[in-house]
């Protein structure tokens, strides 16, 4: 289940609420009360597997001639 981030438009309590994709959106602060908005936050990327680097793409003796 993914978390969401909050913050309060009010007193600008940040919190965080695990929730389905498919809950509707907190609307009111758990401190205050007030209305709050869905906040984004940093994704975490992995590349792995071949075909993300220069040299992937290219046959040995190609890519050694080149460097």
């Amino acid at each position: 289940m993914p978390t969401y981030g909050y913050v309060c438009g009010g007193c600008g309590n940040r919190f965080e609420a695990v929730q389905s994709i498919h809950d509707d959106a907190l609307t009111s602060c758990t401190t205050c009360g007030g209305s709050v908005r869905r906040t984004f936050g940093a994704v975490g990327v992995s590349f792995k597997g071949s075909g993300f680097y220069r040299t992937d793409s290219r046959s040995s003796s190609k890519a050694s001639s080149e460097s």
